[in-house]
């Protein structure tokens, strides 16, 4: 009985909380997505279009540090969140991606993608320039969420591609999904055109342009 109503309080709080961040309709699409109606719409977005106040991590705990995460660190991310079985990780870093991360006392706490070349999402392809880069995967895990991990790591990015000479950030960010959206707000990004994929069985692919900004 305990077990019984520690189980529809947690179900409670994890509809609360998907509501309250803006993700019903996001869970909604993913699920459709796996009978095989992937509809969705999704920002091009170009990130810090202006001047940013570095962000700063929450809580007293100061011991982050940020470094260039290798395979050791892509297999442990591989093997404790579920739900990426699909995605190839080892497969993008070997092909010249760059993986950064922070690290709380030795424990991955949040880490991104960067690509620097050409790339194809949902069948659209992407022509990246010399000064260009793409962002993406960026996850924090459960424990250290809260902490203002998201937009710290994806400051401290930009910094990283600076002295390499690439001075535009560009992401994709689904519509639906709210919690993305708001924290790239907080580095002063823009929508530059809003596109639909319409993936249907995962036999036939549509893009379409809906507006540009």
């Amino acid at each position: 009985m305990e077990g019984d109503k520690r189980g529809i309080s947690y179900r409670i709080k994890w509809i609360s909380n998907i509501i309250k961040h803006g993700l019903f309709l996001h869970g909604v699409r993913n699920n459709l997505a796996k009978i095989g109606l992937d509809f969705m719409p999704y920002y091009w977005v170009k990130e810090a279009t202006s001047a940013i106040i570095p962000p700063v991590i929450r809580g007293e705990d100061e011991d982050f540090e940020i470094s260039l995460f290798g395979e050791s660190e892509i297999n442990h991310i591989k093997s404790t969140i579920i739900g990426i079985e699909q995605k190839d990780l080892l497969a993008d870093l070997n092909n010249g991606e760059i993986c950064i991360g922070l690290k709380n006392k030795g424990e991955i706490a949040a880490y991104m993608f960067i690509k620097c070349k050409p790339f194809t999402f949902k069948k659209r392809y992407f022509d990246l320039q010399p000064t260009e880069s793409y962002l993406h995967s960026m996850y924090t895990f459960e424990a250290f969420r809260g902490k203002n991990l998201a937009p710290y790591l994806r400051y401290h990015s930009y910094k990283l591609l600076e002295e390499k000479g690439v001075t535009t950030y560009l992401s994709v960010s689904e519509y639906f999904n709210k919690s993305t959206i708001k924290f790239k707000k907080k580095l002063n990004s823009k929508p530059v055109k809003l596109y639909l994929s319409l993936v249907l069985f995962k036999r036939w692919t549509m893009n379409f342009t809906i507006k540009k900004y």
